[in-house]
């Protein structure tokens, strides 16, 4: 069957996120004689949260991948340079264009695009509770930016696919980028609008879309768009509503008594009990990025995403150790979790002498039945409210209110122990800059963050950045095929 990012599949409504979007198989059901009841339309946008939890479909497309690895915070790993030996390229700018790793990001986003677009086709017209389907209207348009966030942000302007297309419509050209930002923006306001609070969710409702995830990505669409009042405004907003606190204790994030807490804006969910396997990987519940980021040896892991020394050495570039280290990276001679401690023997003789923290699992922590690669149970943390104060911070100093950036910052500061900072000018954001790094670091925003600042070219010149070039991916050669020609290559590539 000819591939093509608008192959029209029947809606899947296989299982998704943890108990809460938990369903029984549909049998007999089509579009056409589906979408009649509430419950249709529950179901419906269960179908669309599903694809956030995609990974492997068929291919790798980690948001590690792109943040991390493409960064100077990580090197691909894994055992060699003929594991993955594509991400290896991507990570060198080497290309290629037509590795199934991009054609898989591709795919992923544009399915998850699909089925917000019949949420949002189908639901209107369904009798039932106003403010439910304004909100699951809501979560629809959340989903679709979110995807289009994810494209615009690796490949520029995309394809609008803003609705379900037609068999005439599937060779859509790209559109520009300015074009997929608006259509970013007018969805999230309109979902910002619609949805409800978190304190509105109840506990079983835990990690569906909120009003401030909404709003927390609409700041991250205007950070990129320079928008800095507009910016920072939304996330005061944010910041106003007393939704969010961070977290006490920064070790506690990423433990799974610290899923969906009260720092979690925007959550991906997922589970170790769901009888995920490989050759599904579309319907799996459990996360693969446990077992991708482990150690190999006795850790039973694949060993990708390595810290890099320059990165650790950030954590001391103080004078001091910052302690957000030990919950970000596991150094020779730590324990991992109850897997043992971590000896270059104990992984194999494996060269590497850092590995990632915040998505280690214990062995405790295995699906308890089934194999467990495929069935980690780590939420992927994709907004925290440490990251809304320092883009409120970063919007405040770009708009000209050193005090208001700093006290954001510093906020974020106090909350590990270490002191605040006085800088002014340059320094201020320089020191903005390097608080996202630290506090957010190997939660997949570096490679991002890098080249939405316009730094990417400094910091990742001496591994091969072009300017003009490797701010974006390039296009996968499957989809310039598909469409004939109707989408171009990106650039240098």
């Amino acid at each position: 069957m000819k591939k093509s990012i608008f192959l029209l599949l029947l809606l899947g409504l296989s299982a998704c996120q943890k108990d809460f979007l938990e369903k029984s198989p549909i049998v007999g059901v089509t579009e056409e004689n589906f979408y009649r009841t509430e419950q249709d339309a529950i179901a419906g946008v269960n179908a669309a949260y599903a694809t956030l939890q995609f990974q492997l479909s068929p291919a790798g497309h980690f948001r590690w991948f792109w943040g991390d690895i493409m960064s100077d915070d990580a090197i691909k790993g894994g055992s060699g340079d003929n594991d993955v030996n594509a991400l290896l390229q991507l990570e060198t700018f080497r290309g290629p264009v037509n590795t199934d790793l991009l054609e898989a990001e591709w795919g992923a986003n544009y399915e998850g695009i699909y089925r917000a677009n019949v949420v949002l086709e189908k639901v209107p017209g369904i009798s039932m509770d106003d403010k439910l389907k304004a909100r699951i209207l809501g979560e629809a348009k959340f989903i679709r930016a979110w995807n289009f966030y994810n494209l615009v942000t690796m490949f520029g302007g995309v394809p609008l696919a803003d609705h379900v297309l037609a068999p005439s419509e599937y060779n859509l050209p790209r559109a520009s980028a300015d074009q997929v930002w608006d259509l970013i923006e007018r969805d999230l306001t309109e979902a910002s609008e619609a949805l409800w609070n978190r304190s509105e969710y109840s506990f079983a409702d835990a990690g569906r879309i909120t009003k401030g995830a909404a709003q927390a990505l609409l700041v991250k669409t205007y950070l990129w768009r320079k928008k800095w009042t507009e910016a920072r405004y939304l996330a005061g907003v944010i910041i106003a509503s007393n939704e969010y606190k961070l977290t006490a204790n920064y070790a506690d994030i990423f433990t799974l008594a610290g899923e969906n807490n009260e720092e979690s804006v925007f959550e991906i969910q997922y589970m170790n009990a769901s009888g995920g396997n490989w050759g599904k990987n579309n319907a799996n519940e459990g996360s693969f990025t446990n077992v991708f980021q482990r150690a190999r040896g006795q850790f039973a892991g694949f060993g990708f995403n390595i810290p890099t020394q320059d990165f650790v050495d950030e954590f001391f570039r103080e004078g001091f150790e910052d302690p957000r280290l030990k919950s970000t990276v596991f150094r020779v001679g730590e324990p991992m979790g109850d897997r043992g401690v971590f000896t270059l023997a104990a992984t194999g003789d494996m060269p590497h002498i850092y590995y990632p923290k915040k998505y280690f699992n214990s062995k405790s922590e295995d699906a308890p039945f089934g194999d467990p690669n495929p069935n980690g149970g780590s939420n992927d943390r994709v907004i925290r409210y440490a990251d809304v104060l320092l883009m409120h911070a970063e919007a405040a100093y770009q708009t000209g209110d050193e005090t208001a950036a700093r006290t954001s910052l510093n906020q974020v500061r106090a909350r590990v122990g270490i002191p605040a900072v006085g800088f002014t000018g340059p320094a201020l954001l320089e020191a903005i800059y390097r608080e996202r790094r630290i506090e957010l670091g190997l939660e997949a925003h570096r490679f991002f963050d890098l080249v939405r600042t316009g730094r990417a070219p400094q910091v990742l010149g001496s591994a091969g950045f072009i300017a003009g070039t490797h701010e974006l991916f390039p296009i996968p050669q499957s989809q310039i095929l598909a469409t004939d020609g109707a989408i171009s290559q990106n650039p240098g590539y």
